[in-house]
């Protein structure tokens, strides 16, 4: 169903731009999360957005840039004595992620400028663009200054840093979807009460993003390796170890990955309920059923991943597919959303039927 008269159709040229922009954010996601696991990070100790993306072309080059990582704490507790070839592995993975990343803003940029130019995209498609480039802007920023955070004094970035720094690659992820969205469907309609259930599932999953990422930035998945029991018990003890109190959240490795492991089971539970919903009123069936089997991958992949760090090193290309998996479960309960909300408007715009006939 489109929401657009008949006179007016979506731009080819914008569904393919918003298209390959969407699929250019999962892939930074993935290489993200590659350069997160592969503790590659911090190989790169300066921020030149213009002069960065050239690599080192020489020797003396590749000696430079090991010789800044050498003042790193990274390097000085937990890779002192790495090689040259070694330090190249992970700077590509650095480079390569930062590359990605202009090439992402690029490409956001000048077909916007286009499209405005020629008038062929709406207003509200070149107001949507330009946020979304600035998005794009202050992701790079906020890359760096979680970068910052891990260079000296630490062996990893912030927790916290790491958090914004993937919820914002998240929202950006999401910002692009509903611009495709809307572009290929047209408005979507006022809010119903149909809806509320899969908004809040929505935002459900998106908390649980930024949960994941405490987990990461913590290395808590490689603590309490079992699964469904955590230490023994449904609930462990040491939960609220530290004090004060509310640094448990963000700082506590058990209650880290314990409400990582509760908000899972909410999304399960609500992604169910969705489904149900939908099922009941005959609206949306087919992507609500298809959320939960995203959710269920996705849990499916949060265990094997954790089951695979038993011997305390990551598995890298589970964590990979989990995070990934993540950005697809909020693919799905986007889509979702969207649907139930047409589905709902179709519903009440329709006239009641009954056995009666209008007087003339």
């Amino acid at each position: 169903m489109s929401n657009y008269p008949a006179s007016r159709r979506p731009s080819r040229a914008v569904t393919i731009w918003l298209a390959v922009v969407i699929a250019m954010i999962a892939g930074i996601v993935l290489v993200g999360g590659l350069t997160r696991l592969t503790d590659s990070g911090l190989s790169i100790t300066e921020w030149k957005p213009v002069t960065g993306v050239v690599p080192p072309l020489s020797e003396a080059d590749w000696q430079a840039e090991l010789e800044k990582y050498r003042s790193t704490t990274e390097y000085q507790v937990q890779n002192k004595g790495m090689t040259l070839e070694a330090f190249k592995a992970i700077f590509w993975w650095e480079w390569g992620h930062r590359l990605l990343a202009r090439a992402i803003g690029l490409v956001v940029l000048f077909p916007l400028l286009w499209f405005w130019w020629r008038g062929s995209a709406s207003r509200a498609t070149l107001r949507s663009g330009a946020i979304l480039f600035g998005l794009v802007c202050a992701q790079g920023a906020l890359g760096w200054v979680m970068v910052v955070s891990g260079l000296v004094g630490r062996l990893d970035v912030s927790q916290y840093r790491l958090a914004a720094h993937l919820g914002l690659a998240f929202a950006i992820f999401a910002w692009a979807l509903t611009m495709l969205l809307q572009h290929m469907r047209g408005p979507l309609p006022a809010p119903r009460p149909e809806r509320r259930l899969p908004g809040a599932l929505v935002w459900l999953v998106f908390l649980q993003v930024l949960l994941g990422a405490l987990v990461a930035g913590l290395d808590a998945g490689l603590t309490y390796n079992t699964w469904p029991l955590m230490d023994g018990a449904l609930v462990p003890s040491g939960l609220m170890a530290e004090q004060p109190w509310w640094l448990n959240f963000g700082e506590n490795v058990a209650m880290v990955q314990f409400q990582h492991r509760m908000v899972a089971y909410a999304v399960a539970v609500l992604a169910l309920a969705v489904a149900g919903l939908a099922a009941m009123r005959g609206q949306a069936k087919a992507s609500a059923f298809f959320l939960v089997a995203v959710v269920i991958a996705q849990i499916t992949l949060g265990v094997l991943t954790l089951l695979g760090g038993a011997e305390g090193v990551q598995p890298v290309a589970l964590g990979a597919m989990h995070q990934l998996g993540a950005l697809a479960l909020l693919a799905a309960a986007l889509i979702h959303y969207r649907l139930a909300g047409e589905s709902a408007a179709i519903r009440f715009a329709a006239p009641a039927k009954t056995g009666f006939t209008s007087p003339q």
